[in-house]
C-alpha cells in the first residue's frame, strides 16, 4: 500500500511539473547535474530544467568518447547551491567519484570535503581528495 501511495505521489508531482508553464520553469532557481562514465568523462551543466540541465551534462560526458549509457547521472540539486567533485579511492584499488551539491557558501564546501575524506568514517579508504568546487552558478573555482 505505501509503495503505491508513494508511487501516486511521485506521478503526481510529474503530471504537475510537465504541466508548469515555460515562464513558471525560468522562475525555478538553477539546479546542477553531474553526469559521469567511469573512467571516461563528466559532464556538468546547470540549468532551471533538470531533464534539459542532465541532457546537457550528458552531451558533454559524451564528448569525451563515452557512450549515452555509459554517462550516468550521479547527481542533481536544484538550486544548485556549491558544489564539490571529491575523487575516492578503494584500498583494492577501485576508485570513483562523488558529487555533493546544494551547499550555502565555498567554507561549508571545503569543510564536507575534508569530513568525507577523513578516513575515521571510512577506513577502507585509501586516497580522498578534492577536485573540484563549484559555485552556485555551476563555475569551477579551483585551478
Amino acid at each position: 500500500m505505501r509503495a503505491t501511495i508513494t508511487g501516486l505521489w511521485v506521478a503526481a508531482a510529474g503530471v504537475a511539473l510537465g504541466a508548469m508553464p515555460n515562464a513558471a520553469l525560468s522562475d525555478m532557481p538553477a539546479g546542477i547535474a553531474f553526469v559521469q562514465a567511469p573512467e571516461m568523462g563528466l559532464g556538468v551543466a546547470t540549468g532551471s530544467d533538470m531533464t534539459r540541465t542532465i541532457d546537457a551534462a550528458r552531451e558533454t560526458c559524451m564528448a569525451s568518447g563515452a557512450l549515452e549509457t555509459d554517462c550516468l547521472v550521479s547527481a542533481w540539486c536544484q538550486p544548485a547551491g556549491w558544489s564539490i567533485d571529491l575523487f575516492v579511492m578503494h584500498q583494492e584499488g577501485l576508485h570513483w567519484h562523488e558529487f555533493i551539491c546544494g551547499l550555502p557558501d565555498q567554507a561549508m564546501a571545503e569543510r564536507v570535503a575534508d569530513l568525507l575524506c577523513e578516513s575515521s568514517g571510512r577506513p577502507w579508504i585509501m586516497d580522498c581528495m578534492l577536485v573540484q568546487i563549484y559555485d552556485d552558478a555551476g563555475t569551477p573555482r579551483l585551478e
